[in-house]
C-alpha cells in the first residue's frame, strides 16, 4: 500500500511538473504575434519583406502572401483569410465595398503609386494625333486617374459636377481630337500591351510596370501628379483596428526609416506617403 500511494503521488507530481512546463512554453510563445498580409508582388511584398526584421523585434511574425491580381486579395480578407492585405488605393476599397456588400477598413496609407502613359509612338501626351487609341485597364476605380492626366493635359474636359474619384469614360464632356479610350484589359497585362506596340499610348500603374522593368518616371510621357487622393493603403476588417500586431505593422511602415527607403528604392516610381501632400 506504501509503494502505491508512493507511485501514484510520484504520478501526481510528473503530471504537475508537466503542467507547468507547457505553461512556461504556452506564455514564451504568446510574446508573438503572427500576422499575414496579402499583397501584390510589386511593390507592397518588397516593402513587407523590408520591415519584415523590425516587426520580428517588436513581436511580430508578419507572414507575406503574395497575390497577382486585385479580385482575390478583398476576398481573402473579408472572409478571414488573411489579417490584411497591401495593394490597393481608397477609392479601389469604397467601390468594392460598395459592389460587395463589404465593409474592409483603411489602416493607414503607406505610399504612391503613380499611374503613367507610355507610348512608343509620340515623345508627348499632347502629340496624340486625332482619333488615337488609348488602352487602359479594366480596373475601374483607376479610371478617374486616367481621365485626370488627359484633362491635365488639355485633351478632354469632365463634365460639371462629376466626382472625379468615380469618374468613368461616359463623363467626359469635350474630346477635340476624338480619342478611342479602349478599356477592356487586365491590368497586369498592360506592360505587354505595350511592348508589343499596341494602341497609340497605354496607361499603366506602377506596380506592374516596375514589375516589368518599365521606369514611369523616365519612360513615360505623362505621369500623375503627386496631389493625387490614390495612396494605396493597409485594409483590415473592422474588427482588427485594435490589434496591436496591425498597429506596429502600420507605424512600421510609416516610419521615417521606411518611407526614406521607399523613396531611394524606387526612384520615384513609388512616392512615399509622407511626401505626398
Amino acid at each position: 500500500m506504501k509503494k502505491s500511494k508512493i507511485f501514484s503521488l510520484l504520478a501526481v507530481a510528473a503530471t504537475a511538473l508537466l503542467l507547468v512546463s507547457c505553461g512556461k512554453k504556452t506564455s514564451t510563445s504568446s510574446k508573438t504575434t503572427t500576422i499575414t498580409v496579402g499583397a501584390s508582388a510589386v511593390p507592397h511584398a518588397q516593402i513587407l519583406k523590408h520591415v519584415q526584421p523590425e516587426l520580428k523585434k517588436e513581436g511580430v511574425n508578419l507572414k507575406i502572401k503574395v497575390f497577382q491580381d486585385y479580385v482575390l486579395p478583398n476576398k481573402a480578407l473579408a472572409n478571414g483569410d488573411i489579417d490584411a492585405n497591401y495593394f490597393q488605393h481608397i477609392p479601389f476599397l469604397k467601390q468594392w465595398n460598395k459592389a460587395n456588400k463589404g465593409n474592409l477598413i483603411d489602416a493607414g496609407a503607406v505610399h504612391l503609386e503613380p499611374i503613367s502613359v507610355f507610348s512608343k509612338k509620340y515623345k508627348n501626351l499632347k502629340k496624340l494625333p486625332k482619333n488615337a487609341t488609348v488602352l487602359v485597364s479594366s480596373n475601374t476605380p483607376d479610371y478617374g486617374r486616367v481621365l485626370t492626366i488627359f484633362k491635365d493635359a488639355g485633351l478632354i474636359t469632365i463634365k460639371k459636377g462629376v466626382d472625379i474619384t468615380s469618374a468613368n469614360f461616359s463623363d467626359i464632356a469635350s474630346n477635340p481630337k476624338h480619342l478611342q479610350f479602349k478599356h477592356s484589359y487586365e491590368p497586369k497585362l498592360m506592360p505587354q500591351l505595350y511592348k508589343n506596340n499596341q494602341g497609340d499610348a497605354v496607361v499603366i500603374n506602377a506596380n506592374y510596370a516596375v514589375q516589368s522593368g518599365l521606369n514611369p518616371i523616365t519612360q513615360s510621357v505623362a505621369i500623375e501628379k503627386s496631389s493625387s487622393p490614390y495612396k494605396n493603403i493597409i485594409a483590415i476588417r473592422p474588427n482588427e483596428k485594435n490589434n496591436k500586431a496591425i498597429k506596429k505593422l502600420v507605424k512600421a511602415l510609416q516610419s521615417k526609416s521606411t518611407q526614406s527607403w521607399i523613396k531611394t528604392h524606387y526612384k520615384g516610381a513609388v512616392l512615399p506617403v509622407k511626401s505626398v501632400k
